[in-house]
């Protein structure tokens, strides 16, 4: 690949900004994470707090990062104000994270509900069935599902070409499947909510199938699946250098865009559990092959709605997916560029974006398609983003201090209870994770220490400190 620019294009105002952050965060988790809050919990109420929960506590989250992108504002989001909070070991401690654990197994999750969704409609024949229990260490299973996860991979394939011809290209292709995605769910709350089936006022029950009272580990639990809903809004922090007027439209746009989708997930949950009972939400969850909105839209719509409703899924998982593979790429750019990563990932190919970047991410997120189930990558990859986003929170603290006087277009709403409250649910978050999913911490926690030799192998390919 040629490089035909040393300089990125600030192409994306502020509604591509709001696209980009709603695009980057609605994906399969609204349709998918109710059935497992559900089995977590026990009761339709208490799954609806936890998402708004899980949205309050992210647009905590987002109301703190947006204070440093509005200072800090450029391309690579969080491993650019890394690197003038805490220093270029953190920083790039960031970017391998993000690499090898947290935005990859973003792209490979996605993806691999994309190619669960087809499989449902268009069933996918086969392949290497023999190969099904071939296992690593008890805990990866490649073969497993080995027709839907060819199908991922070429999804991630085809997506990642696209966007290798263009930013422009790829911005206008997920407002358009953001445009069909919201209208699907729209017809799925109005249609869900004013069907027979639909009982409304169960769906705020509070009282729990199996008479036991819900416990906080259980809530922090089923916010772990309720976050991976919300996870990918801070990605557009990653295309800074690409934003126009970027220390204005980055703040304003995580703000609105997660807005919207926090209203967005409560009508949907609403409407699900309006008409499935939560004792049937726990089954769909038991049998491991089910998708909850598919199940829900068939009790009232029949086989079409199932169909409409994986048609809905493909939709929205294949423009998450295209989402995620735009933005996050340019964090291994950044870091390339600055001679930390791979030197091919600092190269812009014709169309001025960084292919090589985006092809490097494109083979990792295949490995990881490859590695477990859906549930084991999305749990392992909120444990390690939460690390990142409390330590986005302290860096507010931090500049409070350090550069009292710097220009701030946006200063965080409740400061200094709001980034609290936030770091110490992270903290909560990452302990409870560890003590009631010890696997996917271990990978998780593997995975971004990996990053350590990979430092001192950089540093020393470069020449010195990095």
């Amino acid at each position: 690949m040629n490089r035909t620019s040393s300089h990125l294009n600030r192409a994306l105002g502020l509604r591509l900004v709001i696209v980009m952050v709603i695009g980057n965060i609605i994906g399969s988790g609204v349709y998918k994470k109710v059935a497992p809050m559900a089995a977590e919990l026990h009761s339709p109420g208490w799954v609806l707090i936890c998402w708004l929960l899980g949205g309050i506590i992210s647009l905590f989250g987002a109301l703190s990062n947006a204070e440093i992108a509005g200072m800090l504002a450029d391309t690579g989001g969080e491993y650019a104000y890394y690197k003038k909070i805490y220093g270029r070991f953190f920083s790039f401690l960031y970017g391998w994270s993000n690499f090898s654990a947290i935005k990859t197994a973003a792209i490979a999750g996605i993806a691999y509900v994309f190619a669960q969704s087809l499989n449902s409609i268009a069933p996918i024949p086969p392949v290497l069935p023999s190969l099904a229990d071939f296992n690593i260490a008890g805990i990866f299973y490649p073969f497993a599902g080995f027709n839907v996860k060819l199908t991922a991979i070429l999804l991630i394939v085809i997506l990642t070409y696209l966007n290798t011809t263009g930013l422009k290209t790829g911005a206008g292709l997920s407002s358009f499947l953001l445009v069909l995605m919201l209208a699907g769910i729209l017809l799925i709350v109005v249609f869900g909510l004013s069907s027979p089936q639909a009982n409304v006022a169960a769906a705020f029950e509070l009282h729990t199938t199996n008479n036991t009272p819900v416990t906080l580990s259980a809530v922090f639990t089923a916010m772990l699946a309720a976050f991976w809903g919300y996870e990918g809004w801070n990605s557009v922090g990653l295309l800074g250098g690409e934003i126009k007027n970027p220390h204005r439209n980055l703040p304003i746009g995580l703000t609105i865009g997660l807005i919207v989708v926090i209203v967005v997930y409560l009508l949907a949950n609403l409407a699900y559990l309006s008409v499935l009972p939560v004792q049937q939400m726990e089954q769909v969850n038991a049998s491991g092959n089910s998708i909850a909105a598919v199940e829900v839209v068939k009790a009232f719509w029949g086989n079409n709605g199932m169909r409409f409703m994986s048609l809905l899924i493909l939709v929205s998982t294949l423009g998450c997916t295209h989402a995620t593979i735009l933005s996050n790429s340019r964090t291994y750019y950044a870091m390339a560029s600055e001679g930390v990563f791979f030197p091919a990932m600092s190269r812009l190919n014709k169309a001025n974006v960084p292919g090589a970047s985006l092809w490097y991410q494109a083979v990792w997120a295949c490995v990881l398609v490859l590695s477990g189930s859906f549930d084991q990558i999305t749990d392992m990859l909120i444990f390690a983003a939460f690390i990142y986003y409390g330590a986005t929170t302290v860096g507010v603290f931090i500049l409070r201090k350090r550069m009292p006087d710097a220009p701030r277009p946006y200063k965080v709403w409740g400061y200094p209870v709001i980034p609290a409250l936030f770091i110490i649910f992270c903290v909560l978050l990452v302990g409870n994770t560890i003590i009631e999913r010890p696997r996917e911490a271990g990978i998780g926690l593997t995975l971004i220490l990996l990053g350590i030799p990979f430092y001192w192998w950089f540093s020393r390919k470069r020449g010195g400190d990095v």
